[in-house]
């Protein structure tokens, strides 16, 4: 069924405000995907503060066009989703690439980070970095590691005058 004119322009405008708000833009080819695996994976990506959107390839190229990104046309191929990431960039990506992995159908085609343009190795690369929770875990470990160590030296020195003197006793 073909699309009216307001119909197109309400979807413009919510392409548009999606692509103001977000911080990544992945695309992906859906063709070949059961809805009910689709509708898992919008669930998946919706608690990462992020958002799935199916559209027109040439609408969406449009309302890209409008905000001053430019989509390269054989980088859109088969259907186009188009997944929004409003907090994290890297949350979306993870999820995409494990989606992708899971369904051999799922293609990853490439997206937009901090408004520039990357192909799909760009994105999987990006999938594969650890998470912000994970990062700060690992700084953390790192800023107490010295801390901690200096505690066993200085535990060493009174374990060894106890022994020393527990050694004397008898």
């Amino acid at each position: 069924m073909a699309l009216t004119k307001d119909k197109k322009n309400k979807i413009l405008s919510e392409l548009k405000e999606k692509i103001d708000r977000q911080k990544v833009v992945i695309f992906a080819d859906f063709t070949g995907i059961k809805v009910k695996d689709l509708s898992n994976l919008r669930k998946k990506i919706k608690k990462e503060n992020g958002e799935l959107k199916v559209a027109k390839k040439t609408l969406a190229r449009i309302a890209f066009e409008k905000v001053g990104l430019k989509i390269n046309k054989e980088q859109l191929k088969g259907e186009a989703a188009f997944v929004f990431g409003y907090q994290d960039q890297v949350g979306p990506a993870k999820i995409l690439y494990q989606f992708s992995k899971a369904n051999p159908n799922f293609k990853i085609l490439g997206g937009f980070l901090n408004g520039e343009l990357k192909n799909d190795l760009d994105i999987i690369e990006l999938a594969k970095l650890p998470s912000r929770e994970e990062l700060l875990a690992r700084f953390v470990g790192s800023i107490s590691a010295p801390i901690s160590g200096l505690v066993n030296v200085l535990q060493g020195n009174i374990k060894g005058l106890i022994f020393a003197l527990s050694a004397i006793k008898k």
